[in-house]
């Protein structure tokens, strides 16, 4: 048969059998997905709907002289396949049909048949031998307007940063031992501290220009450079120096903070003991004050109550010790509390132990220690004392009087450590992103045809789906942290217990989703990936700790659930619950309505794209699980179980709320910030990224919207099918957005990257 000889109702189908037949297997799925078509197809008469069901038989297949008239009428036409339409395949049809026919309406039940298959370009572009039109836009977008838009009122702190590390003492390069490798990353730090970024966030009369929020800037752009330099730069300014600064006052500030951010002082932050984790308010260091020598005594009693995984102690000539401090017999709770810990000849002081933790699966450039204290003697006026002091007649006093606020409102002060290890978790995605790109777009590998050359990595529908979505997700972080640093950073903000909430849950996201994309970089990379030389190998070692460090991931999730459910208060004791249930009150009674079935099945792409959507169903997850979670709270308190035991029945439940809680926060921040853009073209483009993020979110939660009703699984296969559809729209446009995170060339020397 020719093309004439096919009827109108048939020739509409024949792109959709040719599809389905060409990989010799017709699935369950496919027989049902087009019989249904088929059979409510109201265009079609008896014979044509006849013809088109036999040709659905497994046992019975249309012959070989069958599929190549199928193929001979749709590549003799001149159709282009434009994957930019909204239904491709479903749109070529009806154009194949006008090609050769008078008369052509478009036929919905071909759109279903592609929505309910998740029939994608992607799939079927190399069976038709007709020309394909792949671009999308004919934008042009450039790396330097976009990374003028993340940069924004940084810019010139972040230009200035970026010609710094143009100096050779930055250049990447193999380091054998762990000692060459420490040594080389003090030089940096000390060749930063002397260019003035050390004391960055520090008030002016200490050097610096207390631009907090420019200090998480050039933080990102230090992992360019090498994760343990970013690291050993955040431990001496950020924790050591930050502690002194948050937690000390002006006789603190004046003695020790100039000299912090020259590095004329070293130090480090002494908090987290090898047997306590991540519970840092059951440290067992002790800090118990002496009236007849007006000292205070640190004290590590047990074996295992020592200081581990310390940055910097093998470089530092002072600590800022945690520890429980005890005055006139009574424990006051924790605080922070400056140890000398070697003298002008770094020789250690009298009653300090300090052994290597050796060698690590990354960030061998940090000189981590573990640290034991016997009975050493400091000056009083060493106490860090802005929230609890001890006056000239030894009594404590606060002007905090709830030891639970204290401790949390001191904690609190250093949440921009986390928001700076969620930047540097960032930059390590990025990075390892802009060299799977880069490489992807210059090496080749298979085709049907050993005569044309072969294809590259980056026009696979799997590899764009491997690396666009995790290229998007980087903008969206991006947008969330800046924004999530100047909050944190505004004075007038006094109280710290809300984003104290959101940092915690942004920073576990964001530091699992750097590890995950890291990875995924390698494996995307080959045998290419995992070559020293070629940086992934770096990168994978050094972020692979960020979701331990500054909070262990998991507890700082279950630390931003309760934050939530108890509209952010601290206060988790049997006594703060009824108070917590209280709150929720009005929440307990929201019986969440039914959703709308027309909304559930809701396939047009207007709808999938609308940023309404992503926010209801992100706001619907959220407060779906805040009310499931308070509920089963409640009914475990009322039969008499502890309030303690209740959470602990509920922690993967309360992982599921940080999490979505987290995910929300981070859209709603970004579609803010993406309202903002002045330039239409870019806003657009950034549009373009935030949907594919939120699409790929709610993918990636689908069972979860299945399980509730919130989507029905035609929906969720067209979300499948528009995340694929997005990552291929976005090709065109790859490597200026990995170019548009604004990585110095410079620091881009993996041979596979240039």
């Amino acid at each position: 048969m020719n093309a004439t000889s096919y009827t109108q109702g048939i020739l509409q189908y024949i792109p959709f059998f040719y599809v389905i037949w060409s990989d010799d297997l017709l699935s369950y799925s496919e027989i049902s997905v087009v019989k249904t078509a088929i059979q409510g197809d109201e265009t079609l008469g008896k014979e044509d709907r006849g013809v088109l069901t036999s040709w659905l038989n497994p046992n019975d297949p249309p012959k070989d002289q069958e599929l190549k008239n199928w193929k001979k009428t749709i590549t003799n036409s001149s159709i282009k396949l434009v994957e930019s339409e909204v239904h491709p395949l479903a749109t070529f049809s009806q154009n194949l049909v006008c090609y050769y026919q008078s008369a052509c309406p478009f036929n919905t039940h071909l759109k279903d048949i592609e929505i309910n298959l998740g029939i994608q370009p992607n799939h079927y572009r190399h069976l038709f031998d007709l020309e394909v039109v792949q671009e999308t836009s004919a934008e042009h977008y450039e790396a330097s307007a976009i990374d003028q838009i993340l940069k924004g009122e940084h810019t010139d702190v972040v230009d200035a940063f970026r010609e710094v590390l143009k100096d050779p003492i930055f250049d990447w390069d193999i380091r054998r031992t762990k000692e060459e490798f420490r040594e080389h990353v003090l030089q940096q730090v000390k060749f930063l501290a002397k260019e003035g970024y050390g004391a960055m966030a520090y008030p002016e009369t200490y050097g610096g220009t207390e631009d907090m929020p420019g200090y998480a800037a050039i933080f990102e752009n230090l992992m360019y450079v090498d994760g343990s330099l970013a690291i050993k730069f955040g431990v001496q300014f950020g924790l050591f120096g930050g502690s002194i600064q948050k937690l000390g006052t002006k006789k603190h500030h004046d003695q020790y903070l100039a000299d912090t951010g020259k590095t004329k002082l070293l130090g480090c932050f002494a908090m987290t003991e090898t047997g306590h984790g991540s519970n840092v308010r059951g440290i067992k260091t002790t800090a118990t004050y002496h009236k007849e020598t007006d000292s205070i005594i640190i004290h590590t009693p047990g074996q295992n109550d020592n200081k581990e995984y310390i940055g910097n102690a093998l470089d530092s000539k002072m600590a800022s010790v945690f520890a429980q401090l005890i005055v006139n017999g009574k424990n006051e709770g924790v605080h922070a509390i400056l140890v000398p810990i070697r003298n002008k000849q770094h020789e250690l002081m009298p009653g300090v132990t300090i052994e290597d933790n050796g060698y690590k699966l990354g960030l061998n450039g940090v000189d981590n220690g573990k640290i034991w204290f016997h009975q050493v003697h400091v000056p009083r006026e060493n106490l860090l004392n802005k929230y609890g002091d001890i006056d000239a007649n030894g009594s404590y006093h606060s002007d905090i009087k709830n030891p639970n606020k204290r401790f949390f409102t001191m904690l609190g002060t250093l949440v921009g450590g986390r928001i700076c290890v969620a930047r540097a978790g960032l930059g390590g995605a990025k990075k390892a992103l802009a060299i799977a790109v880069r490489h992807a777009l210059k090496r080749r590998q298979f085709n049907d045809s050993i005569k044309i050359q072969e294809d590259l990595l980056m026009d696979y529908p799997t590899h764009q789906l491997r690396l666009t979505p995790a290229v998007a997700t980087c903008y969206v972080y991006d947008i969330t942290l800046t924004h999530m640093m100047k909050i944190y950073s505004d004075k007038s903000v006094i109280d710290k217990r809300k984003i104290e909430t959101q940092a915690a849950g942004l920073k576990s996201i964001i530091t699992w989703f750097a590890n995950d994309t890291i990875q995924e970089c390698r494996e995307a990379c080959g045998g290419k990936g995992y070559l020293i030389e070629n940086q992934i190998a770096d990168l994978k070692g050094d972020v692979d700790i960020f979701t331990t460090f500054e909070g262990d991931n998991h507890v700082l999730l279950l630390l931003a659930a309760k934050g939530i459910l108890s509209e952010f208060k601290s206060e988790f004791n049997s006594a703060g619950f009824t108070a917590v249930l209280k709150l929720l009150g009005a929440r307990l009674n929201d019986k969440l309505s039914t959703i709308n079935p027309a909304y559930t099945n809701n396939v047009d792409k207007d709808h999938l794209y609308n940023p309404k959507f992503h926010k209801h169903a992100f706001d619907y997850r959220t407060r779906r699980l805040t009310y499931t979670l308070a509920m089963r709270i409640r009914n475990y308190v009322k039969k008499g179980i502890p309030s303690y035991q209740a959470f602990l029945k509920v922690q993967t439940h309360l992982l599921s709320l940080g999490k979505a809680y987290s995910t929300e926060l981070a859209y709603s921040t970004f579609t803010s910030f993406v309202d903002t853009i002045e330039d239409k073209k870019y806003q657009q483009l950034f549009q373009k990224i935030g949907t594919l993020y939120a699409l790929h979110e709610l993918r990636k939660d689908a069972s979860w919207y299945l399980e509730q009703g919130y989507i029905g699984s035609a929906k969720s296969k067209a979300i499948r099918n528009r995340v694929e559809r997005l990552s291929t729209e976005l090709r065109p446009h790859i490597k200026t957005l990995v170019d548009g995170y604004g990585i110095p060339e410079h620091c881009m020397s993996a041979p596979i990257a240039i």
